[in-house]
């Protein structure tokens, strides 16, 4: 199976520089409320916020992790039964 091709990626980022639009988009803050949150009775656990061009950046590792994690378990095994064969 071939590897994604990133030409396109290429030709957009230098299109939006031709037409002078930033590379990524920028990541603008909402202005914060100026009243006072009333507290809540029961407390909900916070979801850690990610920006859209982080998840985009990242989306590779997870898939990468698995598959180290799984060469590193073979290597191992055919290290223990070596150790056995041999010994």
């Amino acid at each position: 199976m071939g590897r994604k091709s990133r030409r396109k990626a290429k030709l957009r980022a230098a299109a939006r520089l031709a037409q002078g639009l930033p590379a990524q988009p920028v990541y603008q803050a909402k202005p914060m409320a100026t009243q006072v949150a009333q507290p809540k009775a029961v407390a909900t656990p916070l979801k850690p916020t990610v920006m859209p061009a982080q998840a985009n950046r990242y989306q590779y590792v997870v898939p990468e992790m698995r598959r180290i994690g799984i060469i590193t378990g073979v290597l191992f095994l055919i290290l223990f039964i070596l150790a056995f064969v041999l010994h």
